[in-house]
């Protein structure tokens, strides 16, 4: 049987993804009476709309939902990775700033140190699965270490490492050089400052911290500070069985 209703989602979701604002702040909206569905006024949380018959309005201006956007920035060193910053430090938003006229998010974060690919997309289910532990998403970085990484301290690694908040697993470790101060790690767990936090509580310090890759994203003719807007196939696949 057809489900009639399946066009049908969350007002405040169907503002979000407008580009006007978050969901939590289109809730605010509601309740102001700013916003319309059909001419009606809206008050109520929880109202649903068609999205592709009902006309919604901001204070009598009709809003669409955005077309979803997938953007793949080579970090560099500097930025902190937020929408904005009272301190006034430098973010990653100003790096994409003149690539789209959608409201996009960066996907997970890198800290203020670490380089490498950050994703960014107006696309929240994608965005979700990109962040969620039961997908595995896989994250390779290139490490480089104040000092050698000993090869029992290497082989703890590949066993598991206790941290505060509990065992960490990688998926793959491995000495990119003889000396043993550069290292490739691939780990799928998101946890804040992880990698930094793996070989901090070994004894080391992490000079620098590059993310080479993110599942199948890589940096392949993507120069640092540059972004590129991801290809057909690559939003295809990261979308798979989401």
């Amino acid at each position: 049987m057809k489900n009639s209703n399946k066009d049908e989602i969350r007002l405040n979701r169907f503002i979000s993804m407008s580009g006007v604002c978050s969901r939590r702040k289109a809730d605010k909206l509601i309740k102001e009476g700013v916003i319309s569905i059909n001419n009606t006024i809206i008050t109520e949380l929880g109202q649903k709309v068609k999205s592709n018959t009902d006309i919604v309005c901001l204070k009598g201006i009709r809003i669409f939902p955005e077309k979803k956007k997938y953007l793949l920035l080579n970090k560099p060193k500097g930025y902190i990775t937020t929408m904005k910053d009272e301190m006034g430090r430098k973010t990653v938003m100003s790096l994409i700033s003149n690539a789209c006229k959608e409201r996009l998010v960066p996907v997970g974060r890198l800290d203020r140190d670490t380089t490498g690919l950050l994703l960014f997309t107006n696309d929240g289910i994608l965005a979700k699965k990109m962040m969620h532990p039961k997908y595995n998403i896989s994250k390779k970085y290139n490490v480089t270490l104040n000092k050698r990484l000993k090869k029992a301290h290497f082989k703890d690694i590949q066993k598991g490492i206790l941290l505060d908040d509990g065992i960490i697993y990688v998926d793959d470790i491995k000495y990119i050089e003889e000396s043993g101060l550069k290292i490739e790690l691939m780990i799928h767990v998101g946890k804040n400052r992880i990698v930094r936090r793996i070989f901090e509580s070994l004894g080391y310090k992490v000079l620098k911290l590059d993310r080479v890759s993110y599942s199948i994203l890589n940096k392949k003719k993507l120069p640092l500070g540059k972004w590129r807007a991801l290809t057909s196939q690559e939003v295809k696949y990261l979308k798979k069985d989401s």
